[in-house]
């Protein structure tokens, strides 16, 4: 199956949960009448991050071009999740249109409406499925970018804008993408996708398993169940000739805040165009019972004019998470191909008809 026509299908139904958590925002104050919350610990004293969590969020990595401030109002926020021409709450209708227009514009209106392929396609009741099965991460933030203060990814350095163009380049030269399956992307041919670092939500699949041990902490990845262990022991980084798919992470605690920097990268992953000099810096810090405050700055001086940062909550969700069962060899990337090769030989014999007339 095409990966950018499962990758849209998958967000319209992942985003199209109820919202189940309050709002979490910068300087939001607890509720009156609730009980204080008190950081759990495991048995060797460091804060208690275990759990199932998922990042599933409506706010877009960068800020949409018409809007000039960083945070939404709540009522402004509820007005670009609401459903357009939804019919009174009907449980197929799509919430938002996803990475789609509404990124691009911030507008409610460009939500697919009842009866269209995004909406159809999903039937929530037809599924068996209600809103109130996935939670979301909800923030106020017009972008999960923070740092610039423009919410956007700073300019590409001269040497990331050829670096980019070369690349792409040779894609053209080796043929098309459905020329040929190792054309295709990494994603889609199940090598890696959305494991991260940073953990960036995809639209679907975006829970996490994260368990403690002394010295070590694991997150399992929903995503290709790809697993992260992540060492607290103080030891170096891998050598620079040694390049993994997830880079190579090491942790420390700083107070609460568990601290991940994460180097050697390939070259191959290219996360928004970066190089194999990647360098992420994640922090997880508990704040609530069902919440985990996410935030990574991302540096690459061979790629990006400045460092950059962004920041969302993770919420608690249920578990466990079951095997996502991806792989290359399915009849989706088979019948891409041979769907290539039959619309080239159709349009090959039209085009000799057209000759002979």
């Amino acid at each position: 199956m095409k990966r950018h026509l499962l990758t849209f299908s998958a967000i319209v139904l992942a985003l199209a949960c109820w919202i189940t958590a309050s709002v979490t925002a910068q300087g939001q104050k607890p509720q009156a009448g609730r009980k204080a919350w008190t950081l759990s610990r495991t048995p060797d004293g460091q804060p208690d991050l275990q759990g199932f969590w998922t990042n599933s969020t409506y706010t877009p990595l960068e800020r949409p071009k018409n809007v000039t401030k960083e945070f939404y109002t709540p009522e402004e926020a509820a007005q670009l999740r609401r459903p357009a021409g939804s019919g009174g709450g009907r449980e197929s209708a799509n919430p938002n249109p996803s990475l789609g227009a509404w990124l691009a514009s911030g507008s409610a209106a460009d939500a697919p409406a009842p009866g269209t392929l995004a909406d159809v396609h999903y039937d929530f009741s037809q599924f068996g499925l209600a809103r109130s099965q996935s939670p979301v991460a909800e923030t106020l933030r017009t972008s999960l970018i923070f740092d610039p203060p423009d919410g956007r990814i700073p300019p590409m350095t001269a040497e990331g804008q050829k670096r980019v163009a070369e690349h792409a380049r040779a894609e053209r030269e080796r043929g098309g993408r459905w020329d040929a399956a190792e054309n295709n992307e990494l994603d889609d041919r199940c090598i890696i996708m959305n494991a991260g670092p940073p953990m960036m939500p995809a639209g679907y699949n975006n829970n996490f398993h994260i368990v403690q041990g002394v010295g070590y902490v694991m997150i399992l990845v929903e995503m290709i169940h790809d697993a992260r262990i992540i060492s607290l022991d103080g030891r170096p980084h891998l050598p620079k000739n040694v390049r993994q798919w997830m880079g190579d992470s090491r942790g420390r605690w700083e107070g609460n805040t568990l601290v991940v920097e994460t180097t050697n990268f390939t070259d191959k992953t290219a996360f928004r165009g970066s190089s194999e000099n990647l360098r992420v810096i994640e922090r997880f810090t508990r704040t609530a019972e069902d919440t985990i405050m996410y935030t990574f700055t991302a540096e690459d001086p061979s790629t990006w004019t400045r460092p950059w940062s962004a920041e969302l909550p993770m919420k608690q969700t249920i578990g466990p998470l079951f095997e996502h069962a991806c792989h290359e060899g399915n009849y989706g990337l088979y019948n891409s191909l041979a769907g290539a090769r039959a619309q080239e030989k159709k349009a090959a014999e039209e085009a000799l008809k057209r000759e002979r007339r």
